[in-house]
């Protein structure tokens, strides 16, 4: 029985040795770990409740919007950039009311919507289509020049035949058909990597401006 006393003292003194020698890591491992754990869940109730105060705002964009109500649509998406930009929301509330800023004639206000779309959405895609959508308010106001200067970096793969396509329309008013014709083929053959009704659909538009070239 002493023999185990003995055991048990000695493992006992290797104990308290090696917790002399390592205890305050242990300690601030441990301490270290439970902050991270708590800093960890704060992080992600910060975040779900900046995404839900978000989409508040968002619900309220999207009702300015079914009102056409451009000024109401573009304060709230305002608050979102301001307040959330960090969250899908803002830029999904910068497209809408840009949008709507668009159906009522405002496009400076919407190409400044749009322009922070492109400068600060982390999908590309998302950031080419903002880039698309100036390129068209640019158009319609007759600045070919600026329009094609939108569409001159190639767009996400998605994008790929709606640029072209709008690109074809600008050099075809800028009265440069040769070049639109070529714009065009480049948006078919987009739409050929890319089947399905929709692309169909724009096929055939596409189509149908190659041939009003040829006449």
């Amino acid at each position: 029985m002493a023999l185990y006393d003995l055991e048990e003292q000695e493992q006992i003194s290797q104990i308290k040795a090696w917790w002399e020698q390592y205890g305050k890591y242990v300690t601030t491992l441990i301490v270290v770990a439970a902050l991270g754990s708590v800093g960890w869940q704060g992080w992600n109730w910060y975040q779900n409740k900046q995404a839900g105060e978000a989409s508040t705002l968002y619900f309220a964009v999207q009702q300015a919007a079914a009102d056409g109500d451009a000024t109401r649509a573009r304060e709230a998406a305002g608050q979102i950039i301001e307040r959330y930009s960090g969250t899908a929301y803002a830029e999904m509330g910068a497209l809408l009311s840009a949008a709507v800023q668009v159906a009522e004639g405002d496009a400076r206000n919407a190409r400044a919507q749009l322009e922070w779309v492109v400068a600060n959405a982390d999908n590309p895609a998302v950031r080419d289509l903002a880039r698309l959508r100036i390129a068209v308010t640019l158009f319609d106001e007759g600045d070919y020049d600026g329009a094609l200067a939108r569409l001159a970096d190639a767009p996400h793969a998605s994008l790929a035949a709606r640029y072209g396509d709008l690109r074809g329309d600008v050099l075809a008013a800028a009265g440069r058909p040769e070049e639109a014709r070529r714009a065009y083929e480049t948006a078919l053959a987009a739409l050929a990597e890319a089947p399905g009704q929709s692309g169909a659909q724009l096929r055939g538009v596409v189509e149908t401006k190659i041939e009003a070239l040829e006449s």
